[in-house]
């Protein structure tokens, strides 16, 4: 009884000491074929050195033309069971046999690299990305939207909603594969926006503005720095986590500097002293569920019959129904509620509100007086 005990102990602790082997897991890890090995590049290539070699080995070694000695090539590696042009050597036999056995690996090769983009969908990916680029290349007047948080997906939503023409640069694949998967058709770059390279992919030197929304204020004056330095006359609207942030993304080139966190505050201590007043304009603000909507009228878009002349000449809450709510002067400062005298100089742009309808009778407007 004592040594069956001591051996029912001793085959207890070795069954614990023994770890359960993981066949599945073993065969993966085995099995397991990392994408950089597989390139469609180099299975191209591969096929293109075996046509090489083949032509070139039956022409020194049989003598054949180029036209007899690409023929063989093909019908060696095809495998179609086709004769020889000509009697082979002894030195083409063993040249063919060696030609094929070459075959044998590289088409194996090639016909995981296929597999492996058919299955996978890197064929139809790859067609996807050279349409989005063909597009991308093909803007002007654009937004570039760098970061896709929720901040960019804000902006692309009022973006969509005005048909303005914007890209994204992301470099998370996981919000690249939520902006594949998305219904709306989104232009996207999956790139670092730190990057030279890809502000330039985006065309930085075609847009008219880039908005920087990353949550980190580093990154985003390099961006701000970099963008400026692509394109002078750009408009830059950058994001700012921390206050101290602001004077330096105005230092590296930004027009304009937000902090949504600052603005959130302001809003919410507004609620509590001015409600009527905070609803109303988050009412107008929120274009999905009012038709009230803003517009700026440069002076350089102004027709010439209506430069020099004062907002009580040009007619426009007659004509349209539009209201001049805000005039802006060239050093940039703003005038609420400009009198009937106002007059739209150079440099210096009306700030409208009005319904949708208002705002393309406007256009139509200023489209009969030019």
């Amino acid at each position: 009884m004592i040594g069956v005990s001591y051996q029912l102990r001793v085959t207890n602790h070795l069954c614990k000491a023994m770890k359960p082997i993981k066949p599945a897991a073993t065969i993966k890890g085995y099995l397991k074929v990392p994408r950089s090995a597989l390139s469609n590049r180099l299975a191209l290539g591969l096929i293109l050195g075996e046509f090489v070699i083949g032509t070139v080995g039956y022409m020194w070694l049989e003598g054949y033309s180029f036209r007899q000695a690409f023929f063989m090539t093909t019908i060696t590696i095809a495998t179609v069971g086709y004769g020889a042009v000509k009697a082979l050597s002894p030195a083409g036999e063993w040249f063919s046999s060696f030609l094929i056995l070459l075959n044998i690996g590289i088409f194996a090769y090639a016909l995981a690299v296929f597999s492996y983009y058919v299955i996978n969908g890197e064929i139809f990916r790859k067609i996807h990305l050279m349409s989005i680029n063909k597009k991308i290349d093909a803007l002007r007047d654009h937004v570039i939207i760098c970061g896709y948080g929720r901040y960019g997906r804000e902006v692309s939503q009022n973006f969509l909603h005005h048909r303005t023409p914007f890209v994204v640069v992301e470099t998370k694949r996981e919000v690249i594969e939520e902006l594949e998967r998305s219904d709306e058709q989104v232009l996207y770059i999956e790139e670092d926006a730190t990057h030279d390279e890809a502000l330039l992919r985006a065309g930085i030197t075609r847009a008219r503005a880039l908005i920087t929304a990353l949550p980190d204020d580093s990154e985003n004056v390099f961006i701000v720095l970099t963008a400026r330095q692509l394109n002078p006359n750009i408009n830059i609207i950058s994001r700012a986590t921390e206050a101290k942030s602001q004077r330096k993304l105005r230092l590296a080139g930004a027009n304009h500097v937000i902090m949504p966190e600052q603005i959130g505050g302001f809003y919410m201590a507004t609620l509590v002293s001015k409600p009527g007043a905070m609803e109303f304009f988050s009412y107008i603000t929120r274009e999905s569920e009012s038709d009230i909507e803003f517009e700026e009228i440069h002076y350089r878009n102004m027709p010439a019959a209506c430069r020099g002349k004062t907002i009580q000449d040009l007619h426009i809450r007659r004509e349209t129904g539009a209201n001049i709510i805000g005039f802006k002067h060239a050093d940039g400062n703003y005038i609420v509620n400009p009198g009937p005298e106002t007059v739209l100089s150079e440099n210096s742009s009306f700030i409208l509100l009005g319904t949708k309808e208002q705002l393309d009778a406007l256009q139509q407007y200023l489209a009969r007086l030019s």
